[in-house]
């Protein structure tokens, strides 16, 4: 039977930015190994644009102003994801006068060696350590020190212990993106059949809050639906969410749907799909880059995907940060940034707005 494909977008503003991305694991562009690469980095001069000189130049004039070091540290570098924040929060260094902000942090999706980067930060001095937690609990402790340090805490993307954060950014509210998601496997594979979830791993936060608000939603709504088996860890891999994706074709013969939630997952899921020639058979929606998924949607591979703008999320990370060390209150209720547009602000969460779908009829309109 062939799988219907849902073709609308909640919020096409999201999606203006001009950034490219690529299937796969892109080139480190600045050292980002350990911490102290990046205080390397965050030494070297920038890049002497129009922007950058103005931005020198005021600060220059006003001696007396404070330029914060703000470091920026995702699940993992490499990922398309992360790079195409990255290129939010290099934005973000030329634009926001005040703030030298970092993008780095570990080579492959390890609380453990997010733990030393964060110890090497805090003997550094940064102002702000803006954290996507690979395990919030695993960075408890690392990040308690910083905060006693004087250094401030921020989340973004993976939450982190809510007890030591001073403010948490979500791309999104996790509750209306959960369901998004059901609502898109259910246009395409129907309200009955069996289905299953890839995710990043475990101890990923973000990944486990829509899983449970999903399946929630699900057993309310769509009682037909039957999951069959606990959700699957792909470690932030293309290749293992390929891999595993045939295991359960394998195992599940009569698999009808997949999530795949991390930006990855869906993508080795569709390259699984291709390879069988299931297209007319599974359903696949979730959490990926359009240019990354543009293949895999336009031979049906993967039915929908829904997500942000990345870069627009490290912009705005490196933004609330620069709030926060001002010692700026931010009130509930809607916030306009410049060069942004409006956030919403929940005690000490801020939520940047609704996702967009892309499906085969509209990726091409977007490039990121």
């Amino acid at each position: 039977m062939k799988k219907r494909l849902l073709a609308m977008v909640l919020s096409l503003s999201m999606c203006v930015c001009t950034l490219s991305g690529c299937a796969g694991k892109n080139e480190e562009k600045t050292p980002a190994g350990t911490a102290k690469a990046a205080a390397e980095t965050t030494a070297e001069k920038k890049e002497e644009t129009p922007a950058a000189e103005t931005k020198a130049e005021s600060e220059e004039s006003a001696q007396s102003a404070k330029e914060y070091n703000i470091v920026v540290m995702p699940k993992a570098v490499g990922l398309t994801y992360f790079e195409a924040a990255r290129a939010g929060v290099e934005k973000a260094d030329k634009e926001i006068d005040g703030v030298n902000a970092v993008f780095t942090g570990p080579t492959v999706a390890d609380a453990a060696e997010q733990v030393k980067m964060i110890q090497d930060l805090i003997s550094q001095g940064v102002d702000a350590i803006c954290v996507s937690a690979n395990d919030a609990d695993s960075l408890t402790p690392v990040l308690k020190q910083a905060k006693e340090a004087g250094i401030k805490i921020l989340d973004w993307d993976s939450p982190a212990d809510p007890s030591v954060v001073d403010l948490s950014v979500k791309e999104i509210d996790y509750k209306t993106y959960a369901e998004a998601n059901w609502d898109a496997l259910v246009e395409s594979m129907g309200e009955e059949g069996e289905y299953a979830i890839l995710t990043s791993t475990l101890t990923a936060g973000t990944c486990n809050e829509w899983i449970k608000f999903g399946s929630d939603y699900a057993a309310e709504k769509y009682p037909g639906l039957k999951l069959v088996t606990d959700p699957v860890c792909t470690n932030e891999s293309v290749q293992e969410a390929y891999t595993k994706t045939l295991d359960l074709i394998t195992t599940y013969p009569d698999l009808k749907g997949i999530i795949g939630f991390s930006s990855p997952a869906p993508i080795g899921a569709g390259q699984a799909i291709s390879e069988k020639g299931l297209q007319d058979s599974i359903a696949l929606v979730g959490s990926a880059m359009p240019n990354d998924a543009r293949t895999y949607l336009h031979d049906g591979s993967i039915d929908t995907v829904l997500l942000w703008d990345p870069a627009r999320l490290g912009y705005i990370t490196v933004y609330l940060a620069k709030e926060i060390l001002d010692g700026k209150t931010l009130k509930d209720g809607d916030m306009e940034v410049p060069g942004f547009g409006t956030v919403t602000i929940q005690g000490n969460h801020v939520i940047m707005g609704a996702p967009s779908i892309f499906t085969d009829e509209n990726v091409d309109d977007f490039n990121f």
